[in-house]
C-alpha cells in the first residue's frame, strides 16, 4: 500500500515497546552461576535479582541503590554469598532463606558499590547521608555482619569502587571533589588495612583534576585500572610502585561514571584480559596480552558490550546487543573466539521491519566534525508516495556526558516503522570519542550541542534524505535541555518533545542534588560569576524566540530536574499562545520506569507529531 510518511500502520504498539523495555545490568559470576539485575517496567520499575534465569527475590523486594540518585552497584557477591541494597529503605541485606536478613539500615542513609572483607566479616562500601535541609555527604564505611558501622575514609566529595586486595591487606578506591565530575578528574587512592581493620595513611596512586581514572581491579599483587591520561580511556597496571601502559590505542575503553558497578574489562587469567572499546560509537571486543600488551579485535555480532566479567581462565561473559538484537547475556570463549548467547533472544518486531543505523559523520560549527546514527523509515508493508521525503526526529541523549549506542531499541523502531526517520546525535561532549571530543562541551553547553543537532538535521536535508519542512527534536533530561535550546535559539526545527528537560539553569542549579551541584561549573561557568551566561542559555528567559509547538513530559517525584522546570516553560508558552501539551506522572521520578508511563508518553508524542509536524 502507499501511505504518507508518519501515518504508516505498525506491528509495534506503544504497549509492546513498554512491555519489552526490561533492562539487564550488573553481571556477576558466582560459583552457583551468573547473577544479574533485571529492571521490569511492567512491575512499576522493580529491580529483580536474578541467577541463571531464576528470581532470587520475590516482590516487593527491589535491588536498587539511590546513591548519587542514579545508583548502580546495588549488590555484591563473595563466593555464593550475596549482599544487596533494598530500594524501599536503602538498607543493606544478606540474601538468606526464607527471607533476606537485615545487616544495617539508618535514616536518610544510602549505600552502594561495596565489596566483602571476609577476613574481618564486614562489608566495605560507599555511604551517602542526607541530613535534613542540607547537601548529602559521602564517605567510605565498613559495616560488620553484626551490624556495626565504622567510618574509614572521609574528606573528598564523592567516592566509588572500594576494592580489597586478594590478601586483604590493601584497600583502593576512587574519589573526586567538586567542581570536578568523575569524567573530568578522578583519583585512585590506596591505604594499608591494619590488623584491627582500620586504615593506614592514604596515598594517591593515579589521577588528577585533568585525568579520569576508573574501574580498579586486583590480580594478585598487581592493580589494574582505566585512565584517560593519554587522551583516551586505556588500560594500565600498577605494581611495586610503577605504572605500565598495557593497552594503548586511540579508543575509549571506559564509560562515564554516572552509575556504580560498570565493567568494560575482565582479567580472565594471569596473561589475558578481555576488554571492550568504542570505535565511533560502535563497541568492539578485544583480547589483550597482559605480558606483551599485544591485542587483537575479535569480530562479533555485537555493537554494544558492557558488564564484562570473568567466567573462567578461558571464558568471559558480557551483556551485548546489536542493531538486530536486544540486550542479552553472552559467553565469550577464548579458545575459539566464539560468542554464545546464554539467554533466549526475543523481539516483538521481525527483522524485516527493523531499521538499522548508518554511522553518520557530518560537518558542524567551527569547522568541527560530529557524529550520529541515522535510522531511515522501514516498513515492508508500505510504500511512500513518489518524490516524498520522511519527517525527521532528532534524538538528543541525556547526560550530557554520555552517548547513544546502536543496540536494538524498540523506542526508535516505534518511529521508523511508522514512517519517521530518526537521527541519534552524539554531539560534541559525548563519550566514546576521546577526551578532546568530550571536553569540547566545556563552557559550551547549550551552544555546540545545539549547533551539532541543527547541523545534523540540515546535513540530511541537504542530502535529500528527509523533509526539511518536518523536522522535530526530542530529548530527556540534559537532552531535553538541548532540545529546548534548539527550539528556542535556532529556526531549524518545527516542533519538539521535552522529557523532564531543563528550561531554567539558574533555578536548577539551586535545586538539584549534590552529585551534579557543580556540573555546570564545567559545562557553562562557575556561578554566580557566570550568571549572565546561565540566563543567556536558559530557554525560559527567551520564550519570545520559541514559536513552534512543544510537548512536555514530567515525573512529579523528580529530584534531579524538579517539576517546576517543565511547569514554568509550559506556563510561559501558553501565555504567548504557542501550542503546548503537558503530561505529568505523579509516581515517576527522573527517568520513566513504569510501562504504563512509557506507553502513554509514546502515544501522546505520536499524536502530537501527526497533529503539528505532519499537519494531519
Amino acid at each position: 500500500m502507499s501511505l504518507d510518511y508518519g501515518h504508516w500502520p505498525s506491528l509495534l504498539s506503544a504497549a509492546e515497546v513498554s512491555g519489552a523495555a526490561t533492562s539487564i545490568s550488573e553481571l556477576c559470576a558466582t560459583p552457583l552461576g551468573l547473577v544479574w539485575l533485571e529492571r521490569r517496567p511492567q512491575e512499576k520499575g522493580r529491580v529483580v535479582l536474578m541467577r541463571q534465569g531464576q528470581e532470587l527475590l520475590a516482590a516487593p523486594w527491589s535491588v536498587r541503590s539511590r546513591v548519587n540518585e542514579y545508583g548502580g552497584g546495588a549488590y555484591w557477591c563473595h563466593g555464593d554469598h550475596i549482599y544487596f541494597v533494598n530500594d524501599a529503605d536503602q538498607g543493606l541485606y544478606a540474601l538468606a532463606e526464607p527471607s533476606p536478613q537485615l545487616i544495617y539500615q539508618a535514616t536518610n542513609t544510602r549505600f552502594a558499590d561495596g565489596c566483602v572483607d571476609p577476613w574481618r566479616e564486614r562489608l566495605l562500601c560507599v555511604e551517602e547521608v542526607h541530613p535534613p535541609g542540607g547537601r548529602s555527604q559521602q564517605s567510605l564505611v565498613a559495616i560488620s555482619f553484626a551490624g556495626e558501622r565504622t567510618s574509614l575514609v572521609t574528606g573528598a566529595g564523592f567516592y566509588a569502587a572500594p576494592r580489597l586486595s586478594p590478601e586483604g591487606n590493601t584497600l583502593v578506591w576512587l574519589q573526586w571533589s567538586a567542581p570536578q565530575m568523575p569524567w573530568d578528574g578522578c583519583e585512585l587512592w590506596a591505604a594499608t588495612v591494619n590488623s584491627d581493620g582500620s586504615l593506614g595513611t592514604p596515598y594517591r596512586i593515579a589521577g588528577s583534576s585533568e585525568e579520569s581514572v576508573q574501574q580498579p581491579q586486583w590480580q594478585g599483587e598487581a592493580l589494574y585500572y582505566i585512565s584517560d591520561r593519554s587522551g583516551w580511556w586505556n588500560l594500565y597496571r600498577y605494581h611495586n610502585g610503577y605504572h605500565e601502559a598495557l593497552w594503548q590505542a586511540p579508543y575509549d575503553a571506559g564509560v562515564p561514571l554516572w552509575v556504580f558497578g560498570q565493567s568494560t574489562y575482565a582479567l580472565v587469567n594471569a596473561a589475558t584480559a578481555v576488554l571492550t572499546y568504542s570505535d565511533r560509537g560502535l563497541w568492539q571486543l578485544a583480547v589483550v596480552s597482559l605480558t606483551t600488551g599485544e591485542w587483537q579485535t575479535v569480530p562479533t555480532d555485537y555493537t554494544e558490550i558492557h558488564s564484562l566479567v570473568r567466567l573462567s581462565d578461558r571464558a568471559a561473559a558480557f551483556i551485548g546487543s546489536s542493531p538486530l538484537l536486544t540486550p542479552h547475556i553472552v559467553q565469550f570463549n577464548l579458545d575459539d573466539s566464539t560468542t554464545t548467547p546464554l539467554q533466549p533472544i526475543a523481539s516483538p518486531l521481525p527483522s524485516a521491519w527493523i531499521s538499522q543505523p548508518e554511522v553518520l559523520e557530518f560537518p558542524t560549527s567551527d569547522g568541527a566534525t560530529a557524529y550520529g546514527f541515522f535510522y531511515p523509515p522501514k516498513n515492508p508493508q508500505v510504500q511512500p508516495p513518489p518524490d516524498s521525503r520522511p519527517p525527521l526526529i532528532v534524538r538528543c541523549h541525556g547526560g550530557p556526558t554520555a552517548a547513544s549506542g546502536t543496540g536494538l531499541d524498540l523506542r526508535i523502531q516505534f518511529w521508523t516503522s511508522r514512517g519517521f526517520a530518526v537521527l541519534d546525535v552524539n554531539y560534541r561532549g559525548s563519550t566514546g570519542y576521546g577526551r578532546a571530543y568530550r571536553n569540547a562541551l566545556r563552557g559550551q553547553w547549550g551552544v555546540v550541542d545545539v549547533a551539532d543537532c541543527a547541523a545534523a538535521a540540515q546535513y540530511l536535508v541537504a542530502q535529500g534524505r528527509v523533509n526539511g519542512q518536518a523536522l522535530a527534536i526530542r530529548g530527556s533530561s540534559a537532552g531535553g535541555y538541548t532540545a529546548l535550546c534548539a527550539l528556542t535559539f535556532t529556526t531549524t526545527f518545527h516542533g519538539g518533545a521535552s522529557y523532564y528537560g531543563i528550561g531554567d539553569l539558574i533555578s536548577l542549579l539551586k535545586e538539584t542534588h549534590a552529585f551534579e551541584a557543580h556540573y555546570f561549573d564545567q559545562l557553562i561557568a562557575p556561578y554566580p560569576a557566570g550568571a549572565d551566561l546561565y540566563r543567556q542559555r536558559s530557554p525560559l528567559y527567551h520564550v519570545e524566540r520559541l514559536t513552534c509547538p512543544v510537548i512536555f513530559f514530567q515525573g512529579l517525584k523528580d529530584v534531579v530536574v524538579p517539576p517546576r522546570q517543565a511547569a514554568e516553560m509550559v506556563a510561559a508558552l501558553q501565555a504567548k499562545g504557542v501550542p503546548v501539551e503537558y503530561y505529568t506522572f505523579p509516581e515517576e521520578g527522573h527517568g520513566f520506569r513504569q510501562s504504563s508511563t512509557i506507553a502513554i508518553a509514546l502515544e501522546a508524542e505520536l499524536r502530537f507529531y501527526q497533529r503539528y509536524l505532519l499537519l494531519g
